[in-house]
């Protein structure tokens, strides 16, 4: 079971070439005689010409995919709906696993949408909603969607749901 990246007395290591220089510009004969100041002055402007864009800032993402905050808002209250509405379903109610798949890719979308936002990160509502969603998406994933989620948990969870509520009324 020899690698082939072993070195063996049979074997040769391999020397890494160098990678080739970048071609350099030929100097013009003007250029390289004296009193040949305009070629050279030509051939610093012609490359100073690129200059400007390589200074350029890199563009912000557009404004499509930065989220208001009203509608921030009008979605983590819709997703904190769903998820109470989940979490309250009775153990034996044939819709569980139809409302779970529902809540999951609600929480998908909602974690997708605002996990990049810088903005939202410092929230205090976002922190709580990202901490219940993932134990709730957490717990249907090791346990199945018809899994009732333990007592603990469950408060634990609502009580996030709670503060992230109030936290979205205050605007924080």
């Amino acid at each position: 079971m020899a690698s082939s990246s072993l070195l063996t007395p049979a074997t040769k290591p391999t020397t890494l070439l160098a990678p080739p220089c970048a071609p350099t510009l030929p100097l013009a004969p003007a250029a390289a005689a004296p009193g040949g100041g305009a070629r050279r002055r030509e051939l610093v402007l012609s490359l100073a010409g690129g200059l400007p864009l390589l200074l350029l800032p890199v563009a912000a993402p557009p404004a499509s995919t930065a989220a208001t905050d009203d509608e921030y808002v009008r979605e983590t209250t819709e997703v904190i709906g769903k998820v109470r509405t989940t979490l309250t379903m009775e153990r034996g109610d044939p819709n569980v696993a139809s409302a779970v798949a529902e809540l999951r890719e609600a929480s998908n979308t909602w974690v997708a949408k605002y996990r990049r936002e810088k903005a939202l990160l410092g929230r205090s509502s976002f922190r709580d909603m990202y901490s219940a969603l993932n134990a709730v998406s957490g717990h249907y994933v090791n346990f199945g969607p018809t899994a009732p989620i333990p007592a603990k948990r469950k408060a634990r969870i609502l009580e996030e749901l709670d503060t992230a509520e109030k936290a979205l009324q205050r605007g924080r």
